[in-house]
């Protein structure tokens, strides 16, 4: 397993999408977090989202292109081997649990850092290193990673999945927004299975978004290993 996270981590470092993402993050976190106090003096703020304000650049971009970043880089991590028949030998050395595990975690090393060393950037400005802000975003990316090798898992071509994915990566984050705020019953009762509902709330919440990637990790592990590769 730890095999398929490194080869996995270091892949995605060496893509060039990946370091346009990265830049976009670190430009993105660096210049919000320095110019916060201007933006801070424009806005009619509480002193709790006064005090959170250097990391309102970061959160926007996570929130808002989050997904469709994650989906960019990850959405073939498991068809692509599939489709390319390597699968094929992967699975003769390790068990496909150890494979969709060890990708899933060099997918979610490769965001730890990058989410980490965003909020160095902002701590630079705010002087503090906000654990619970950065718990929030880090749980975020864990639900998008694993959705994007859930998805991976169960449409078989990548061509397909790099076109849902960048779909859905621009529809699930007005979707899941829409359904946390909505009256309407019909769609109010979605917001228990998107990660939004549980972020907008300052308690320990957020951690049911670990369970909802957890069980889409439990869907896409099951599926896995019934399927031919």
């Amino acid at each position: 397993m730890f095999m398929m996270c490194k080869r996995e981590f270091i892949s995605l470092f060496k893509s060039f999408k990946s370091i346009i993402i990265i830049a976009i993050l670190f430009a993105v976190s660096y210049y919000a977090a320095k110019f916060s106090s201007f933006i801070a003096s424009g806005a009619d703020l509480t002193a709790g989202e006064a005090e959170d304000i250097h990391t309102i650049g970061l959160l926007s971009v996570i929130l808002l292109f989050g997904q469709l970043f994650v989906f960019g880089l990850s959405h073939d991590t498991i068809n692509k081997e599939v489709h390319e028949r390597t699968m094929r030998f992967l699975v003769t050395r390790v068990s496909r649990s150890a494979i969709l595990f060890g990708k899933f975690l060099g997918m979610w090393m490769f965001w730890f850092v990058c989410i980490t060393v965003s909020f160095l950037l902002i701590s630079i400005f705010s002087r503090k290193f906000d654990l619970f802000i950065f718990s929030q975003t880090l749980s975020l990316v864990t639900y998008q990673a694993a959705l994007a090798l859930l998805l991976s898992v169960l449409i078989p071509r990548p061509g397909y999945t790099m076109f849902l994915g960048n779909i859905l990566g621009l529809l699930l984050p007005a979707f899941g927004f829409w359904a946390a705020f909505t009256p309407n019953g019909w769609v109010n009762w979605m917001k228990y299975f998107v990660p939004f509902y549980y972020l907008e709330r300052d308690d320990f919440t957020f951690l049911v978004i670990l369970g909802l990637a957890g069980m889409m990790l439990l869907a896409a592990n099951a599926v896995f290993k019934r399927r031919e590769c």
